[in-house]
């Protein structure tokens, strides 16, 4: 059974941190998502090369859409990114999160980032908690 409403998709498209770095869900399904994002000169790092942190925001929402698709609110405890090639700038990088543990209280998702021919640019993992209402 899935947990995914419309207003938690809405949330998720709607995060103000993702607007301002330009990413976009694209699918989103129990434990799965699929997010965007096309690399503008902004996205730049003082080297002219992409910004590891727009990489690693790419990835950590992908990691978040998918993770809290179970009925549970969940928030990291552990992220991991690995580099593995630097994406051209203006091309379309594309992050795929899948949960592949999703506990009571932990869920452990892991994620892809390629471009838009195929290459890979990252690999990540994220451990979320179970949030406890306060």
């Amino acid at each position: 059974m899935t947990h995914i409403t419309t207003e938690l998709r809405a949330s998720m498209e709607n995060s103000a941190y993702a607007k301002l770095l330009g990413l976009r869900l694209l699918e989103l399904s129990e434990g799965y998502a699929k997010v965007a994002v096309t690399l503008r000169p902004e996205h730049a790092n003082f080297l002219g090369m992409t910004d590891g942190g727009v990489v690693m925001s790419l990835a950590d929402y992908a990691f978040a859409c998918s993770c809290n698709t179970f009925g549970q609110v969940r928030v990291a405890a552990q992220f991991s990114t690995n580099f593995i090639s630097a994406p051209a700038m203006n091309s379309e990088l594309l992050a795929e999160g899948k949960t592949i543990h999703a506990g009571k209280t932990m869920a452990l998702t892991e994620i892809s980032v390629t471009d838009d021919s195929g290459r890979l640019i990252a690999k990540a993992t994220g451990t979320a908690i179970t949030k406890q209402n306060r």
